[in-house]
């Protein structure tokens, strides 16, 4: 079951907050997999538990418009220092938001969509206490690394399970 809150912005998008399990999610976690898999030649490999992204752990959020239906995704998961490994305590800080799933269905691209999603995915992990967003993207996805600088995010060591990884570029942004 999802829990909804809706928010309009400027474009028309409505932002609610969904199960990582719910079938719109499920429809747009494949879509960014599928991509990964275009770029990369493989799916995302971090491990990824559904209840990391609900409340009061994470959040994750779908987007749609009027006529249209679900566009995007995004979401996020708190940091602790249980869950960080060892060899992440140097890059990753207990309260630290990962954003994960970040998604806009192509058709709906350059409209304002992804910002509207992260502004609350940052909004929602301040609210929560979290004091960073941390996330990973790769060297094959300039328009990302392009949008998270625009957006005021600063490379930072990698982490995760492509800590070693030279395809991987890791950003943070400190939460005001």
């Amino acid at each position: 079951m999802s829990r909804s809150r809706s928010r309009p912005d400027a474009a028309g998008l409505v932002l609610r907050v969904a199960a990582y399990d719910d079938p719109e999610s499920v429809r747009f976690v494949e879509a960014v997999q599928a991509f990964y898999v275009e770029r990369y030649g493989g799916a995302d490999r971090t491990p990824v538990d559904p209840a990391e992204f609900a409340p009061p752990r994470g959040l994750f959020l779908v987007g749609s418009l009027p006529g249209t239906g679900a566009v995007c995704c995004g979401g996020w998961r708190r940091h602790t220092a249980a869950t960080i490994d060892v060899a992440d305590a140097a890059v990753m800080r207990p309260g630290d938001a990962e954003i994960k799933r970040m998604w806009v269905d192509p058709a709906h691209r350059r409209r304002g969509l992804a910002g509207a999603v992260l502004d609350e995915l940052e909004r929602t992990a301040g609210a929560a206490g979290c004091g960073r967003t941390i996330l990973e993207t790769g060297v094959r996805q300039p328009e990302a690394q392009a949008f998270y600088e625009i957006r005021g995010y600063e490379r930072i060591p990698n982490f995760g399970v492509y800590r070693d990884e030279p395809d991987s570029i890791c950003f943070a942004r400190i939460l005001v």
